[in-house]
């Protein structure tokens, strides 16, 4: 069985920091961790790094919203684009993913995700790993759409959701959609029987009726501020309601471009270290130079990192890097390396229901895990054990 020994390491542990320590890889699984006085002699074994105590060794991040990479989007429904895609995000240190949708025209929805549940089942192991599909529209409120193709906008259906959810062979696991478009919250109460994460999201719902959805099984905001009714004094609206509530994860993307980063320490202080997310929303253009790209099969132009539709003039997903998000929350939120793993990692871990085995470095989980260098860019990530990317 080939092993990997990590020695000579700022270990980033759930709640510390194991400093000047070592950890073994073994068959995709993290097998010991410990202080390097109890190291045992490594000379004559092969495959051992030495972090000479430079940076840290980190969990692998988690994206729960990601459209593209490198060129390629996940609606292209095209597996070896995919795995393309997960080679590239273990580039930014992440480990794992959910392969995000959008609103498109029905038949091109079941094509991707018929696409994504055969790659889900087969995937390649020495990439970024595909956790589910997160199903964001074609159930949105058109007057929140965003670079969403209106014309292909429904109404939540319970019927036309089970039909996916069985194309998917049940690998949806996250699906964004307007309450206020539910009747009778039909498609919520669907979502919550099945155990999917039900996110509010393109969304114009009143405060009023935003609780109301809450109570009846939301647990999910996509992209905070984006897409939904905002903060108003005489109705809080989406935002209100999902900063209020105490058992509501936030997606945030903290590029500075879809929020003012000045609003992230007020969001913080309300949604505290454990209810946060930090995501890219990225799109194709993600990982490539300015210029033109499409979205949703309309023309998004690239320059200096925002991503606008030509059409419409709205914000269009992002191009943001994982790591580099990760650098902003550190340096807007003054947060440790330990609290922000709880951001980019454990946090997705545990809403998803994946902590058992990802979101934090202890043993017998999986061998995801990132050596960020002093200058915190990512020098070398593995994916269950596997060397998925090297710098240089």
């Amino acid at each position: 069985m080939n092993k990997i020994w990590i020695i000579n390491a700022n270990i980033v542990l759930e709640n510390q920091i194991l400093n000047n320590g070592f950890l073994e890889m073994s068959g995709g699984k993290i097998t010991v961790i410990d202080q390097m006085d109890n190291c045992p002699s490594l000379a004559s074994i092969e495959n051992v790094i030495d972090c000479q105590l430079k940076g840290y060794i980190i969990p692998g991040m988690i994206d729960i919203h990601v459209h593209g990479a490198l060129g390629h989007d996940f609606m292209d429904a095209d597996q070896i684009c995919y795995s393309k895609m997960a080679k590239y995000l273990a580039s930014e240190g992440i480990t794992a993913f959910l392969a995000t949708t959008m609103t498109a025209p029905m038949s091109e929805i079941e094509a991707t995700i018929e696409e994504l549940s055969s790659y889900y089942k087969n995937q390649p192991t020495a990439v970024a790993e595909m956790l589910g599909i997160h199903l964001e529209g074609p159930f949105i409120n058109g007057a929140k759409k965003g670079a969403q193709p209106e014309e292909y906008i429904l109404k939540p259906n319970v019927q036309q959701f089970n039909d996916l959810y069985d194309k998917s062979q049940q690998s949806i696991r996250l699906v964004t959609f307007a309450p206020e478009e539910d009747s009778n919250f039909e498609l919520l109460k669907e979502l919550t029987s099945k155990g999917i994460i039900a996110s509010i999201g393109h969304s114009d719902a009143d405060y009023h009726t935003a609780i109301h959805a809450l109570k009846a099984g939301i647990t999910h905001a996509t992209h905070l501020f984006n897409g939904m009714s905002g903060l108003h004094h005489r109705d809080p609206g989406v935002v209100g309601a999902v900063l209020l509530a105490e058992d509501v994860y936030v997606e945030v993307i903290p590029d500075n471009i879809h929020f003012h980063k000045d609003l992230l320490p007020m969001v913080y202080k309300m949604t505290g270290l454990h209810r946060l997310l930090v995501i890219t929303d990225g799109i194709r253009a993600k990982g490539m130079p300015d210029g033109m790209y499409s979205l949703g099969g309309n023309e998004v132009e690239v320059i200096n990192n925002q991503c606008i539709q030509r059409k419409t003039g709205s914000l269009a997903g992002s191009v943001l890097n994982m790591n580099t998000a990760r650098k902003n929350i550190e340096e807007w939120l003054t947060l440790s390396i330990v609290e922000q793993m709880r951001l980019v990692s454990l946090n997705q871990a545990v809403h998803l229901g994946f902590d058992k085995r990802k979101g934090s470095i202890a043993l017998g989980k999986d061998a995801d895990v990132v050596w960020l260098n002093e200058e915190g860019e990512v020098e070398k990530t593995f994916c269950l054990g596997n060397l998925a990317f090297e710098k240089g």
